[in-house]
């Protein structure tokens, strides 16, 4: 755009009143400063925009078509102006979070009840995704806000640690037992037992995956699982062995329907937290650090 905005929010208000004296007024700015505008912008494009009479300024077919476009352009600019005001009124804001179904229900929907209780006028949008797609979404700025676990964060990224979560491997005791009856008391659990883990595209299943490497623990039979949820459903009802949270079983666990898999060398705790770019600077983040803080 070769013209100086000020010449077309000119061209607007006289357009609109018709008479160089009345935008003048409205515009706070002498009636030769406005005609000296005009002409100029009139110049600079090689069309008259008015014509001019003792009763006052008339678009040209040309005015007509510059006026529908500035027209357009200023109200979109009242509208974005508003919006901006009704969000500083009212809290309102779009806070965008990526989190995997199991953080997303066990961790971050008791944060998020207690943020949207205090701010009510907030847009919250949840993507539930795998660990590997939030953080590569957050690195691109397209999200505000990820749910992980820390030992798979970026580099480039902050976190706020929230806790501290175990895997462990439990089971039915009716399942150990059985399992027992038919292989001996003596039996390597991961060699003859159903081991349930999650698939190989989930950030867990790779964490527990490196442990039994580390540890030279290979099971023979696996049975892959898409989802947390599932795989406690699965080792309830006796299916197997299955990789869990312990801070998701832990009723279970206190009730015997699970059995937590004594380990030589347990699994290292991981932290989960909140992460996010540094670099993004949207009200909508910001609010919600501030409310973690």
């Amino acid at each position: 755009m070769e013209q100086n905005l000020s010449q077309y929010k000119i061209f607007y208000e006289v357009a609109k009143a018709g008479n160089i004296s009345r935008a003048a007024k409205e515009l706070y700015i002498s009636q030769p400063a406005i005609s000296k505008s005009i002409s100029k912008l009139e110049d600079s494009l090689g069309l008259p925009l008015f014509t001019r009479s003792s009763r006052g300024v008339q678009l040209t077919c040309e005015g007509e078509v510059l006026f529908e476009h500035v027209r357009e352009a200023f109200e979109a600019l009242d509208r974005g102006e508003q919006e901006l005001k009704r969000i500083q009124e009212f809290d309102i804001g779009h806070l965008r979070i990526g989190v995997s179904n199991t953080l997303c229900k066990y961790i971050l929907l008791p944060y998020l009840k207690t943020f949207v209780d205090q701010y009510p006028h907030m847009r919250v949008t949840i993507e539930s995704q795998a660990t590997a797609q939030t953080l590569a979404r957050l690195e691109q700025q397209k999200i505000d806000l990820g749910l992980v676990a820390e030992p798979s964060l970026k580099k480039e990224l902050s976190f706020i640690p929230v806790m501290d979560i175990q895997d462990i491997f439990v089971a039915t005791p009716a399942y150990l037992e059985n399992l027992y009856l038919r292989e001996g008391r003596d039996t390597s659990l991961f060699e003859t037992g159903n081991i349930m883990l999650l698939d190989t595209s989930n950030m867990t299943r790779r964490y527990v995956d490196e442990y039994m490497a580390q540890n030279n623990i290979y099971p023979r039979q696996i049975l892959e699982v898409t989802t947390m949820d599932l795989l406690i459903e699965f080792a309830k009802i006796g299916l197997g062995i299955g990789c869990v949270i312990k801070e998701l079983v832990q009723k279970e666990l206190e009730s015997g329907v699970l059995t937590e898999i004594p380990l030589d060398i347990p699994i290292h705790r991981r932290t989960i937290g909140f992460a996010y770019h540094p670099a993004n600077q949207a009200l909508a983040l910001k609010t919600f650090l501030e409310f973690l803080y």
